[in-house]
């Protein structure tokens, strides 16, 4: 579940909990709004703690002719992005 997923399972559990007053037989909106409710919040928090603390390691080496030395140089830098 992404996090839009879960944000609009979030919104749509409020407005069937707290801004719609209908009855229909044999189901209670409000217990599913609540579901859809806690399955959003726990889809929020899952996908922050996933994907949150991501790490992306970028390692570019670059070689190069050395003249004094003879033979090729070689050079590696490392990114790290949170």
């Amino acid at each position: 579940m992404r996090l839009g997923t879960a944000i609009v399972l979030l919104a749509l559990g409020a407005i069937l909990t707290f801004a719609l007053r209908v009855d229909i037989s044999g189901v209670d909106l409000q217990v599913v709004g609540w579901i859809l409710m806690v399955v959003g919040a726990l889809g929020i928090v899952l996908e922050l703690l996933v994907w949150g603390p991501r790490q992306r390691r970028v390692i570019r080496t670059a070689a190069y002719g050395d003249s004094a030395g003879g033979g090729p140089a070689r050079r590696s830098t490392t990114e790290e992005t949170y």
